[in-house]
């Protein structure tokens, strides 16, 4: 390689590595988790995948949403407050295929679970507070309870960062945090090509985080390319609720 060649691919690394810890506080930690010891006995010799979506805000990727519907594959769908006030009929469309879509718990305001005042993660401000944390997870879970008449039993937080006492306070109120294992889309902000990469190198066990709040991405896009494949290699698609978690 050129020794300009080598002096950019160092200095990139350089960057990269200091974005990291810029975006990254030591005080917050991104949970990582596959899937563990499925509850459904009969399904266990099947190499299992749980796809999770993330409806932040903003509008419905009902592309995204039919895709999944033609080709029979569950998800667990993380909405917030903001998401669902936003988008009736995405509710709607979700509502109409239980059998698919389990609805859990994202956030009533969409805030990192992270406790402290000045704390951000990604630019967004966290919670603050164990008072403000509590609003956060408890007022989407009593929608969701009215919308589909079950308590949600997992949170996630915006960004999926959290420190040690948010942890133990989301415990506290009978949730479990959800992790996952393959970042698909990276918030729906990544070119086709390179979710379809992504999901393809899915293998059993993984927990796959990709959005449904963004119809301008390719994530729909993706997901038509690459679902025929990943049920081609037998895989087969669960969702949070039928499975245990291991956080590594």
């Amino acid at each position: 390689m050129p020794a300009l060649n080598r002096f950019l691919m160092a200095a990139l690394c350089v960057l990269a590595a200091h974005a990291h810890a810029q975006a990254a506080p030591a005080w917050g930690i991104e949970q990582h988790d596959r899937l563990l010891n499925p509850a459904l006995p009969e399904s266990a010799a099947a190499p299992q995948v749980a796809i999770t979506l993330d409806a932040c805000g903003g509008g419905f990727d009902a592309e995204l949403i039919a895709t999944l519907v033609q080709h029979a594959v569950p998800a667990t769908v993380f909405v917030t407050q903001k998401w669902v006030d936003r988008n009736p009929a995405g509710v709607a469309a979700l509502l109409a295929h239980p059998e698919l879509f389990d609805l859990q718990d994202h956030g009533t305001r969409h805030l990192p679970a992270i406790l402290g005042a000045g704390r951000r993660v990604y630019g967004l401000a966290g919670v603050g507070s164990l008072e403000l944390l509590t609003a956060e997870v408890s007022g989407v879970a009593g929608t969701i309870q009215a919308l589909t008449g079950r308590k949600p039993t997992y949170f996630r937080g915006a960004t999926a960062v959290y420190d040690e006492d948010a942890r133990r306070a989301i415990d506290a109120l009978g949730y479990r945090i959800a992790g996952f294992s393959v970042n698909a889309d990276a918030g729906a902000t990544l070119p086709q090509a390179a979710i379809e990469r992504n999901l393809r190198g899915v293998k059993a066990g993984d927990v796959v985080i990709a959005h449904m709040n963004k119809p301008a991405g390719r994530t729909a896009e993706a997901f038509a390319a690459a679902l025929p494949g990943l049920k081609a290699r037998g895989l087969r698609f669960v969702t949070l609720s039928q499975v245990q978690l291991q956080t590594y």
